[in-house]
């Protein structure tokens, strides 16, 4: 979704670390590797709220997770249609309740946090109690995230063993300048392949350098999913499915 969508579970702010020496570890880490059992496909829309998945890995999961909703779920309805499963979405701060038909949506009036608590009457809970009141604690998932800069610590709060149970994990990352986020990457890293990298032109800055806009959309297929190509080079080349959040302003791909 965009930057600026108003639809955004928001943690507490902090203060601003370092930011060149940041944004140059962080733009470091954040190269696409390719694999040899992946075909993209994009999923949602053609812009802004559209996310690539490898779209032949998709089959065999048993649940979707949408965190993050605003006004629509154009990816959730897609993947719950085509693999006929529920996407549990979350999101505290909208009053919109998207539908889907032949798909099915299960929304809940929640945010994703670092605990469960009640923050000016809306809830908040971890990602691992999301999905153990789902049952869903064995199950194969996959999670789309984009709650405009809570990702970060709902992730750190995240122990390996709920991380394992995601497949794939397409999201949007917001912020470049806090060793948090560095932090998160390469915690990522250990146990996903980074195999797309979309800059959000909404965002874009030269003030972020190296990094392009403080709003990226990247995607994570777990490793135990993913077979690595070592011989493809490493950035990977951007995907021709990858376009502008915004059409009517000005890019800042690479």
């Amino acid at each position: 979704m965009a930057l600026f969508a108003a639809a955004a579970c928001h943690s507490p702010e902090r203060e601003a670390a370092p930011g060149p020496e940041v944004r140059a570890a962080l733009f470091d880490e954040l190269k696409p590797v390719t694999l040899k059992n992946c075909d993209l496909k994009r999923y949602g829309g053609p812009n802004d709220g559209g996310y690539l998945m490898c779209g032949n890995l998709v089959q065999g999961i048993q649940t979707l997770y949408s965190y993050g909703i605003d006004t629509e779920d154009n990816w959730g309805c897609q993947l719950s249609r085509q693999l006929n499963v529920p996407v549990h979405q979350y999101d505290c701060f909208t009053e919109e309740r998207p539908t889907c038909e032949k798909g099915l949506f299960v929304f809940h009036d929640e945010c994703v946090g670092t605990k469960t608590e009640t923050i000016d009457g809306n809830l908040f809970d971890t990602l691992p109690n999301q999905i153990a009141r789902n049952h869903d604690t064995t199950s194969r998932l996959i999670v789309k995230i984009d709650i405009e800069g809570a990702e970060w610590d709902s992730l750190l709060a995240t122990p390996d063993s709920v991380l394992d149970r995601i497949e794939q994990m397409p999201m949007e990352l917001h912020g470049v300048d806090e060793p948090r986020f560095l932090e998160v990457v390469r915690r990522l890293k250990t146990r996903f392949y980074l195999v797309n990298l979309h800059f959000n032109n909404f965002a874009c800055s030269a003030e972020h350098a190296p990094m392009l806009s403080r709003a990226y959309q990247v995607l994570w297929v777990n490793k135990r999913v993913g077979v690595l190509d070592p011989d493809a080079p490493v950035p990977a080349p951007p995907s021709p499915l990858n376009a502008p959040d915004g059409p009517e302003l000005p890019d800042c791909q690479k």
